[in-house]
């Protein structure tokens, strides 16, 4: 195959566990607040103490600075989000509504920082995972970044009208989660690229598939729910990828590379534009308007959720 290989059927029974199984679990907490205190507080909690950092060494994923952060920065991002939606003064404060873009920007700064950082390496096996560096990175890089920028709206964040009270982000709409979804896939790639079917695939489709047939509009908490689950699980057994359950690697060529991260930064470019385009034509102000309150997804967003 060109970007993986390795197709067994227990691989893709597997895959499709995993896709599930998220799937599931972010329904389920997302809709009970005390399920989400145990998944998302309680649990890691108990994981920092008697799991993480007990069970191996510096040569897999565990001994990855960006493992850590990862999951860390995860959890901060569902646990800010919880507070959001369920207490009331929050809703309405300024400061509040700046968190979900700024930890989003954190997260994905992240990932242009490792970008950067393997682009230098060449045929060096660190955390166990083959990395081979190039042009590919800075470009992909760059999109990251351009990623950030076309973040709009977030005056915007609301609370969903409706038992699970889900924080709704209207103005993050489709263009802006694919180029998003294209620029993450890229990464993985890149930098985890034995591991890219399952954190870049699987995490990229299920947050995808939830935002489009799970509460509108929610992207970022979907995200975030079904980003910390994988990230605890890698944690809590980091070598899954020796199993025979997750032997669909990528095929190292450098063509897919180069495919995906120029794919990526074409698309973000396009939403920029497009961002630019209806700010100069509407005459809006980036930091105090939301952006597309003019297209049917933004109204649809709105009508679904009770406003």
């Amino acid at each position: 195959m060109f970007f993986f290989e390795g197709y067994t059927i227990v691989n893709i029974l597997t895959f499709i566990a995993v896709l599930v199984g998220l799937l599931a679990i972010n329904e389920v907490t997302r809709r009970n607040k005390y399920v989400s205190i145990a998944f998302y507080i309680v649990l890691p909690i108990i994981l920092t103490l008697f799991v993480w950092g007990k069970i191996g060494d510096t040569s897999n994923a565990e001994g990855n600075w960006f493992a850590w952060v990862k999951t860390y920065s995860a959890l901060a991002g569902v646990i800010g989000f919880m507070a959001i939606r369920y207490i009331k003064k929050l809703q309405t404060n300024k400061w509040a509504l700046m968190f979900p873009p700024v930890i989003l920007s954190v997260n994905i700064f992240e990932a242009v920082l490792r970008d950067f950082e393997v682009y230098s390496k060449v045929n060096v096996i660190e955390n166990g995972l083959l990395l081979n560096g190039g042009p590919w990175n800075i470009i992909n890089g760059i999109a990251g970044i351009i990623s950030i920028l076309t973040l709009t709206g977030w005056v915007g964040i609301r609370i969903s009208k409706n038992k699970s009270q889900d924080m709704i982000w209207p103005d993050q709409i489709m263009p802006w989660i694919i180029a998003y979804g294209v620029w993450n896939m890229a990464y993985v790639y890149n930098c985890i690229p034995d591991r890219a079917f399952y954190a870049g695939v699987a995490l990229v489709g299920v947050s995808t598939v939830a935002a489009l047939f799970s509460t509108k509009g929610a992207w970022l908490q979907h995200r975030a729910q079904t980003l910390a689950l994988w990230a605890m699980f890698t944690l809590t057994i980091p070598s899954y990828d020796g199993t025979k359950f997750f032997d669909i690697v990528t095929t190292h060529a450098v063509a897919p590379k180069y495919i995906l991260s120029i794919l990526a930064i074409i698309i973000n470019i396009a939403v920029l534009v497009l961002e630019i385009k209806t700010i100069r034509e509407r005459k809006l102000n980036p930091l105090t308007n939301e952006i597309y309150t003019e297209t049917k997804e933004y109204k649809e967003t709105l009508q679904k959720n009770g406003y």
